[in-house]
């Protein structure tokens, strides 16, 4: 990293370590771990990022319900303050949480994240409950190092309709509110939208005015005061009538995608990221935003030579970063980007099949080769960007 050029890595501090029941006294070698990694970036002039829960739950507090037992919003403020405590002398920026969306449901309603299941009760609840427990543990952080930064990092999904019909028209903007604002709206202190509880409860998805997973003081929680905002983009999607509660695009995972879209079949659409920043900035007002994620998977590999011309992968990039200077030319607060990601990494319920890294990694035997964007992205930092 300090041959490449950054100033800063985000990196997942795993709640596991630190307290593998999920309360209680902190596990020593947890703790030692993170405090030499910490102080191995600051030597290299690199700053530490960490985000605090990046999905993995610890299993004592899963089998008391996980994410859907409130208990665990007090369980995510103690592991919060007990690391801001070890390392807030040295750790200047912290992120609460990752893609709370992607928790909430890929892991409780479509069952293709843990814990695995697959109805609304579940995924709302949970939803609910990771937000609170970011307000939560905003207080507690606060409380445990005076003058630290604290975000969030939501990822986005930008849409328009597929055709000017006002069906299509409508499913977009349901979709928006499912993927978007149900997020977006309550860290920034707009509540749930009404349009869309107005829907979900339509849908049998709560019968409740206020559902129940809902308590009193809960929104105000939800909006603790933020010091920057973390987005995570990577493509953006047409909405059609019905299908808008899902982001299938037709075009399924893999190495031969067709043009214009990654292996993860999502299109390449740099202006969406533009434009989800410039209504960001609009819609909300955040004081500083970071891109926190983005990229692409593209899987070349070495040739003969062991070199690797992932040119699909800088186009992408060069895009994604032109689009960043766009929103910035606008008067968005963008202070940073964050590349997804150094290495090839281990891709959740795709396991090893895509390759987001600007360095390869040989999954048999662990050899790292930078690929061609490496070189390119370490000229782009050397030429600011």
């Amino acid at each position: 990293m300090a041959d490449l050029g950054v100033d800063a890595y985000r990196f997942s501090i795993a709640w596991t370590r630190i307290h593998p029941d999920g309360s209680g006294p902190p596990e020593p070698e947890g703790l030692a771990f993170y405090d030499r990694l910490i102080d191995a970036l600051l030597a290299k002039g690199i700053e530490p990022l960490p985000t605090l829960y990046h999905w993995d739950l610890p299993q004592a507090l899963e089998d008391r319900g996980g994410w859907r037992n409130r208990a665990t919003i007090d369980a995510f403020a103690e592991y919060a303050s007990t690391v801001v405590e070890a390392f807030g002398d040295r750790v200047r920026s912290w992120i609460t949480h990752n893609e709370p969306w992607v928790a909430a449901f890929v892991g409780h309603l479509e069952g293709v994240h843990a814990p695995g299941l697959t109805d609304w009760e579940s995924a709302l609840t949970a939803g609910h409950n990771i937000l609170v427990s970011h307000g939560r543990a905003v207080r507690a952080m606060r409380e445990a190092s005076a003058g630290i930064q604290i975000g969030i990092a939501l990822d986005c999904r930008p849409s328009w309709p597929a055709s000017d019909s006002e069906a299509d028209r409508a499913a977009q903007r349901h979709f928006d509110g499912f993927r978007n604002r149900w997020f977006f709206d309550p860290v920034f202190g707009l509540g749930y939208p009404q349009d869309m509880l107005d829907a979900f409860r339509d849908r049998g998805r709560f019968e409740s005015e206020i559902p129940a997973w809902v308590h009193p003081g809960d929104m105000a929680e939800i909006a603790a005061t933020l010091d920057f905002l973390g987005i995570n983009y990577y493509t953006s999607i047409a909405v059609r009538a019905g299908a808008d509660e899902t982001e299938d695009t037709g075009v399924a995972p893999g190495p031969n995608p067709p043009a214009g879209y990654t292996e993860m079949g999502w299109e390449v659409t740099p202006q969406a990221l533009t434009d989800f920043l410039v209504r960001v900035h609009n819609d909300y007002r955040p004081p500083s935003v970071l891109v926190t994620e983005n990229g692409a998977s593209f899987s070349e590999g070495p040739d003969n030579a062991g070199s690797i011309h992932d040119d699909r992968r800088i186009s992408y990039l060069d895009g994604h970063i032109g689009a960043v200077g766009d929103a910035r030319a606008q008067g968005v607060p963008v202070d940073g980007y964050f590349l997804w990601s150094l290495l090839d990494n281990f891709e959740w319920s795709l396991g090893y099949s895509q390759r987001f890294g600007i360095v390869w990694v040989d999954h048999a035997d662990g050899q790292r080769l930078p690929k061609d964007s490496y070189d390119w992205y370490r000229n782009r930092i050397r030429a600011g960007i």
